[in-house]
């Protein structure tokens, strides 16, 4: 059997430092974060080679004593905790005592550090062990320099990656401190050129601009809301800002950033039926919780932590976030093509959301517009055939003589702007209209009054006490009008001085889905003389077969028939028979791999595609009456995203149409 012995202190405290120190960016965390406790209201970081051949991290903070410059130096020695009860309500970023050890056994350490109070003290190290301590002139705060990280640890030193990806590590680092503390002033400098500054302000938002760039900063919400004994506050993006992955959610408990699958997974969950498929939404979360609930002390790099009423936590951010979203009114802007490409840096001047949004100089008359100058050869054409030369725009500019023209016979009579109140009931159109309502009388034309977004209650978890941010007192809505459509696609709305324009299919598939969801939907079931016979593939056809006793609660009656068939003996009294096969093929192909393991995310799937077969169609006719109740929901704000995440609305307002003319 070998021999047991207890290992030389050098290797021990090599090996410990392996389980704080993964590479550079684990340095600065821990520096930073040691900044932070000190009260320091500026920290500038500073990197060389990635952070392989020098990280400073210099502080205004409180410094360190002199007779205390060594003792912080050694292993669990630390100021933020003193006993065991301390353990249970950790307030600090810092606590281990072992991050400065960890550091000081893989590098060349030099420490300058001052109280405020006459000199003060130079400290130099190098593998762990002291080489020098001397009074020093210095301004009041502390500096840390670590110099050569691992060049004693050859085997951690081989597996560190360049030096571009070990700085963008570091990079992420400081961003992420500089998030979780608005009001600090956080500087990085890399290679001798600084990357970020932010003004520490204290305002979240003018930290997300400094750190996310202009167009997260302009595509995020607010948040606001409460739980028991929790707060939730921050940002998260609009559903049509999501990104391809995961890499902009940023989550903090009391101000600590951390990973958390609760968090992301109640951000996630409000966003279902929002956002396209394969999206993320971005989020700065703050979470507040009382230190006791929150144990930080179950991962070496203090990133996870295990919270004591993950339910409570869940329900807080759902419903704070779900509320930011259903609060919203804005619509997408359409995009006008500028002449010069706009540049998304942030540069040291720039570094607030205030900054973006209030001009510091005058601009002269002469400055260019913004929006591309079009010509007549430039003009697009409505339709992507070709026109012949006798009526094209350029032989004949009559483009707004045309437009007039085109207006529908039926929509002559309503030219006059009118208000549409938002509660006229739909009535049970046509055969093509699809849309499953009673006839309702005529509602008296009157100012209709602002649009209430009710907020769903999720019955899984407890309802907390949402608090949004204060909103100022909506005016009425202002008048608009159906002026047509264009590709008979898109409705055309004019309120003011802008146009909507709203994506028929898509608006109707949303009014059709929240039906569907709602909790009192029975539907209308109508029993046919002659079932339809379809023969789906064998997978799917089992798909169809297991999900009976739900596609029963949507009005589909379902039995096998023999030789691989199914009979429907009954759909529901939307669905047009010629969608029924269609519907049912489209709903088993895509169930067949996910099948009904996830009764939540089924029951979404099978109405994602009722809403999309029974919604009236673009490119298909309409009655000016169908046209008008689809829009009377857009502009009442019922309806905002398309199941699937997509916008159903764009504004285009009157001064970008006249730029574009050379009117303005």
């Amino acid at each position: 059997m070998p021999t047991i012995r207890q290992l030389d202190p050098h290797v021990a405290d090599l090996i410990a430092a392996g389980e704080v120190v993964e590479r550079p960016a684990s340095v600065v965390k821990e520096l930073m974060e040691n900044a932070i406790d000190a009260g320091a209201n500026a920290i500038t970081v500073e990197i060389a080679h990635g952070g392989m051949a020098l990280i400073r991290v210099t502080d205004d903070g409180c410094g360190i004593a002199p007779d205390q410059c060594q003792t912080a130096f050694l292993r669990h020695a630390t100021s933020k905790i003193s006993s065991e009860y301390d353990l249970e309500a950790i307030g600090t970023l810092g606590f281990r005592g072992e991050a400065l050890a960890a550091i000081a056994a893989v590098s060349r350490v030099e420490l300058l550090t001052n109280q405020g109070q006459g000199l003060g003290t130079a400290l130099s190290l190098e593998g762990g062990e002291l080489v020098e301590q001397e009074e020093a002139g210095c301004p009041k705060g502390t500096t840390m320099l670590v110099r050569d990280l691992f060049y004693n640890t050859p085997a951690r030193l081989k597996f560190m990656k360049k030096d571009s990806a070990e700085g963008a590590a570091v990079f992420a680092v400081v961003q992420r401190l500089a998030l979780s503390h608005p009001e600090l002033s956080v500087k990085f400098i890399r290679d001798g050129k600084q990357e970020l500054l932010t003004p520490g302000d204290g305002q979240l938002k003018s930290a997300i601009y400094a750190v996310l760039g202009r167009d997260l900063a302009l595509g995020f919400l607010p948040v606001k809301g409460s739980g028991e004994h929790m707060e939730i506050s921050g940002f998260v993006s609009l559903p049509t800002c999501c990104r391809g992955s995961r890499s902009y959610q940023h989550f903090f408990v009391n101000g600590r950033y951390i990973k958390s699958r609760v968090m992301m997974a109640a951000l996630e969950e409000a966003y279902r039926n929002q956002k396209m498929v394969g999206k993320f939404p971005g989020c700065v979360l703050h979470l507040t919780v009382r230190p006791n609930t929150v144990d930080v002390n179950v991962h070496p790099t203090k990133t996870e932590v295990k919270f004591q009423n993950e339910q409570q936590v869940f329900s807080t951010v759902y419903h704070g976030v779900l509320a930011a979203l259903n609060g919203d009114q804005s619509r997408p802007q359409a995009v006008v093509k500028s002449v010069l490409p706009r540049q998304d840096t942030v540069t040291p001047n720039q570094t607030s959301l205030h900054d973006m949004l209030t001009p510091t100089v005058a601009q002269p008359k002469t400055t260019p517009s913004p929006f591309r100058r079009v010509t007549p050869l430039d003009i697009p054409t409505v339709t992507e055939k070709k026109v012949a030369p006798s009526s094209s725009f350029i032989s004949r500019p009559v483009v707004q003589r045309t437009v007039v023209e085109e207006k529908p016979a039926q929509a002559r009579a309503a030219v006059e702007p009118k208000q549409i109140p938002p509660t006229v009931a739909e009535e049970k159109p046509k055969a093509a209209a699809l849309v499953a309502a009673p006839p309702a009388p005529v509602a008296e034309e009157k100012p209709a009054p602002a649009p209430q977004v009710e907020k769903p209650v999720v019955a899984e978890v407890p309802t907390p006490v949402v608090e949004p941010e204060p909103v100022p007192v909506e005016e009425p809505q202002e008048p608009w009008v159906v002026r047509g459509e264009l590709f008979h696609t898109y409705i055309m709305v004019e309120q003011g001085d802008k146009v909507v324009l709203i994506d028929k299919h898509a608006a109707h598939e949303r009014v059709n889905f929240d039906r569907l969801k709602a909790q009192d939907y029975r539907p209308m079931v109508q029993e046919l003389l002659i079932p339809i016979t379809i023969t789906p593939g064998p997978q799917e056809r089992q798909v169809l077969l297991d999900g009976q006793v739900v596609l029963e609660g949507f009005g589909f009656q379902l039995e096998e028939f023999g030789a691989g068939s199914i009979a429907v003996r009954a759909v529901p009294d939307y669905l047009e028979t010629g969608d029924v096969e269609p519907t049912l093929l489209e709903l088993a192909k895509k169930l067949r791999l996910t099948g009904w393991a996830d009764p939540t995310a089924a029951r979404d799937e099978v109405m994602h595609t009722m809403a999309c077969k029974a919604a009236i169609k673009g490119g298909q006719r309409n009655d000016p009456q169908e046209l008008e109740r689809v829009a009377q929901k857009v502009m009442a704000g019922e309806v905002k995203y398309c199941p699937h995440g997509r916008p159903v609305a764009i504004e285009l307002t009157r001064g970008e149409l006249e730029r574009q003319f050379k009117r303005a």
